[in-house]
């Protein structure tokens, strides 16, 4: 009985770190596509969709020049996007430690998911 249930645990971490891998992979390609995508528009108009010297820095700011196409805010996005694959990483993670009833390193990675948040918080507000 005990050694049925240690391979469910195991099949269980498996399939936790499959996800995540995945998790990591697609949100760098796609990341990857939009930085692409922002370069081909950039290069392709000569202009960064903003005059000289103005540049979005706002989120609603970047998400309606995303949808303009300008080339700086589709860029922004994909930054936007690579830097937000790791904080979903973490949040899969806590989900994984909580499930295998791991409250140790579910509290841990829950604190670094706080820091991480403080931190883009603190940055986004802190112009």
């Amino acid at each position: 009985m005990q050694n049925q249930k240690q391979n469910h645990l195991d099949a269980e971490n498996k399939e936790v770190e499959l996800v995540i891998g995945q998790i990591l992979r697609v949100g760098v390609i796609v990341a990857a596509v939009v930085i692409l995508f922002g370069l081909i528009l950039l290069f392709g108009t000569g202009s960064t969709g903003y005059p000289a010297g103005v540049h979005p820095s706002r989120i609603m700011s970047i998400v309606s020049g995303t949808v303009a196409l300008k080339p700086y805010a589709v860029l922004m996005t994909g930054i936007f996007l690579l830097i937000l694959t790791p904080v979903l990483r973490v949040v899969v993670s806590i989900y994984a430690f909580v499930k295998e009833h791991d409250r140790l390193y579910a509290i841990i990675t829950s604190v670094v998911l706080v820091i991480l948040v403080a931190a883009m918080i603190i940055g986004y507000f802190g112009k």
